[in-house]
């Protein structure tokens, strides 16, 4: 007797369910190996021209180099060390942003869009309840870093209130995003021993300063810039993606090279 069709389809459903019975659920992989290496390529393509333009850039952001290594910067004894610039040869500079304050909903577009290498140092007090903004931007690729919990000149104070503030902020983000930050940007610039001593003792691996956006200096190799005061920081990202293409530079994540 031959089986009737509703009995073959529920045989083959079964079939699909059954760990083993098929070696993979993947649509992707059922087109074959030829096939899925097409949409795997197509996958790992950067963005288009065309995507470029729409952001104000007539060219495309030149690819960063993989770093071999990354760079180790001397401390003291119990210390976190301090990085004005990363040391390295290639010609990239770093985006880095303070704060939280920027609540555009474009720059998460175009984070996502040009696949920017971002790294925002948050402070709690300043971020308060958008927290929800910087998930979605570290969902397409930011990352997230320390700024301490109230924002104030560290410098000065005693250890057990910039353990405070520097322990403090790295629990809340790992509340939040369920990661310690590995960098530390001391608000305004400012530290002393204290605070390199606070910060290796809450798990920072260095405090990070950098160079203001908005210097006109030229730039130099392993930059790390930050300092974006003006009002549209979409905008202030564009004007400086330009420069960075005019100056022979490209973008790079800085926590591939730190």
């Amino acid at each position: 007797m031959r089986p009737r069709p509703c009995g073959i389809v529920a045989g083959l459903l079964a079939c699909v369910l059954l760990s083993g019975c098929a070696q993979s659920v993947d649509p992707i992989e059922r087109l074959g190996k030829k096939a899925a290496h097409e949409v795997s390529k197509a996958r790992s393509h950067g963005p288009t021209l065309a995507t470029y333009r729409r952001w104000g850039l007539s060219v495309p952001l030149a690819p960063a180099p993989k770093p071999s290594a990354r760079a180790a910067p001397a401390a003291g004894p119990g210390l976190a060390p301090v990085v004005d610039r990363v040391p390295t040869r290639d010609k990239v500079v770093f985006l880095t942003y303070d704060d939280g304050a920027e609540r555009d909903p474009r720059f998460v577009d175009m984070v996502r869009e040009l696949r920017l290498p971002v790294s925002m140092f948050l402070t709690d007090s300043v971020v308060g309840p958008g927290y929800g903004h910087f998930a979605r931007l570290r969902a397409v690729g930011a990352t997230v870093q320390n700024h301490t919990l109230d924002h104030p000149s560290l410098r000065g104070l005693p250890y057990v209130g910039q353990r405070a503030e520097i322990c403090g902020q790295q629990d809340k983000l790992k509340q939040r995003f369920g990661i310690r930050p590995r960098f530390l940007r001391p608000p305004y610039g400012t530290y002393d021993t204290t605070t390199l001593r606070a910060a290796a003792d809450c798990g920072i691996a260095a405090v990070v300063r950098g160079r203001d956006a908005g210097d006109d200096a030229p730039l130099q190799t392993g930059d790390i810039l930050s300092g974006f005061d003006e009002p549209n920081l979409t905008e202030a990202t564009v004007r400086l993606l330009r420069r960075v293409q005019a100056e022979g530079f490209t973008a790079a994540r800085l926590e591939d090279y730190l």
